[in-house]
């Protein structure tokens, strides 16, 4: 980078707005799983959508790429720069402003840099719910989430991150601000813009600020974890629960007995839930706005079908908040857990529940066969086809040859049953060139012709997605 570029960067965001020294930029080069390091000789943290618009019309004018980058939470490379270092990453930490709060539009307008977790607390505080929730709440921000319209343990309710949005502020690849923040529910004028940005990893522009849909906070809570003798049985417990409790059923998060083992081993705290060892489990979580609703007897009533039919096996029902918070960690660390364990093969996919129970089953099958001394550790968001299904080996990290196969049988199953190889996590780095052979011929000239008619310099997070 040139110091004329610099210096005009700086005059721009001033000297709290860069960060030059190596040592402080280490961690903006490197993903969250260490998988991808990159190089910049520039982190830029702009304070306003202004401050961003104006960094953008200079790289635009210098031809100097970006990597828009948020919490730096993701797990595909999507935020993390190439080795070459031409590219100078901005970071969006510092534009972290909840701008207002409309309760009778049950709308929140916030700057793309804030916290999830702080979205969350936000909402809570006027007696309301922001229902995004993932492991990475704490750290993720929204613009990230928006930018790879995330997932998490809530979507077979309320929906993925874009359903969640009624519009966004972004700065256009030369440095033009749209403001698109209308907190409107029905807006049929054309294109909708918005959808292009959220879910594009910040290849088409970068978010600056969102207006986020608001919902009726739950009064009442029911977590349980309910034993299963099997994935097919878990699905038929879904249908069954839902029949029921219909959306009450606010999460479905199905954990083989590995996740299980893997989060005791290395978090000691965590205790059995089960007298006995299970092979599946499944986390299921009712919610109602109902202040005293009867959730714990609903859910034991729909239980008891289940039992005697076969799709449950034994059940833990939380009788306090602790419980719960108990049960729902079980979960959340199996990421962690697994991280702890070593670099595994990961597959983040998405497939129609009525065929989850046979992928799963042909998978291992296939995966074993290949691969005799490697583990499946599969778990995942059930209730909406989204499954973590990952490969790991005792020996050490996966070998690429190890890696390549395995993403070979997974995803030549995966498109026998017309699902997606990328479900939450989105494509950065590490999807993109597995995607040309998963999508058609039409669907990647539509997706290229979108790219080069809004950034025809390639700036914006290049090698990414596309």
């Amino acid at each position: 980078m040139s110091p004329e570029l610099l210096g005009r960067i700086e005059s721009i965001v001033g000297p709290a707005g860069i960060i030059t020294d190596a040592t402080d930029i280490a961690p903006y080069v490197q993903d969250w799983r260490g998988n991808y390091v990159g190089n910049t000789a520039l982190v830029v943290r702009p304070a306003n959508t202004e401050q961003v618009a104006a960094v953008v019309r200079l790289c635009a004018e210098s031809g100097t790429p970006i990597v828009p980058q948020g919490g730096n939470t993701g797990m595909v490379g999507g935020a993390t720069p190439d080795q070459s270092g031409t590219a100078i990453v901005v970071s969006l930490t510092r534009m972290n402003r909840i701008r207002g709060i409309d309760l009778a539009n049950n709308a929140m307008t916030v700057d793309a840099g804030c916290i999830l977790q702080a979205v969350q607390e936000e909402a809570d505080r006027h007696d309301r719910l922001f229902p995004l929730s993932l492991a990475a709440e704490g750290s993720c921000t929204i613009g990230g989430n928006l930018s790879t319209n995330a997932g998490g343990t809530a979507v077979l309710r309320y929906g993925n991150a874009r359903d969640l949005v009624l519009g966004i502020e972004a700065v256009t690849p030369d440095g033009k601000i749209w403001n698109g923040l209308k907190a409107l529910r029905k807006d049929n004028t054309g294109y909708d813009l918005k959808h292009l940005l959220m879910g594009a990893e910040g290849t088409l522009g970068i978010i600056t600020a969102a207006v986020l849909k608001l919902f009726p906070k739950p009064q009442c809570t029911c977590t349980a974890l309910v034993a299963v003798p099997s994935p097919a049985a878990s699905v038929e417990l879904l249908a069954t629960l839902r029949g029921t409790l219909g959306d009450r059923v606010t999460g479905f998060e199905l954990m083989s007995r590995i996740c299980l083992d893997h989060v005791m081993h290395y978090f000691p705290a965590t205790v059995e839930p089960f007298a006995a060892r299970h092979q599946w489990q499944v986390l299921v979580e009712l919610t109602d706005t109902l202040k005293d609703a009867p959730l714990q007897d609903a859910l034991a009533a729909a239980l008891e079908p289940a039992f005697e039919s076969g799709q449950a096996e034994d059940a833990v029902i939380a009788a306090s908040d602790a419980q719960a918070r108990a049960l729902w960690d079980i979960r959340e660390h199996i990421p962690p857990a697994e991280k702890a364990r070593g670099k595994s093969v990961k597959h983040d996919i998405s497939l129609p529940i009525s065929c989850i129970a046979e992928f799963i089953d042909r998978g291992d099958q296939a995966l074993q066969h290949a691969f005799a001394e490697a583990q499946v550790i599969c778990f995942g968001h059930i209730g909406d086809g989204n499954l973590h299904y990952n490969l790991s080996f005792p020996a050490g990290p996966p070998t690429a040859q190890q890696t390549c196969a395995a993403n070979d049988i997974v995803y030549q199953l995966l498109d026998e049953y017309h699902g997606s190889i990328s479900a939450e996590h989105g494509l950065g780095q590490m999807k993109r060139d597995e995607i040309v052979r998963h999508k058609s011929v039409v669907e990647l000239d539509m997706m290229r012709a979108i790219k080069r008619a809004l950034d025809p310099r390639n700036i914006m997070n290049p090698g990414k997605v596309l």
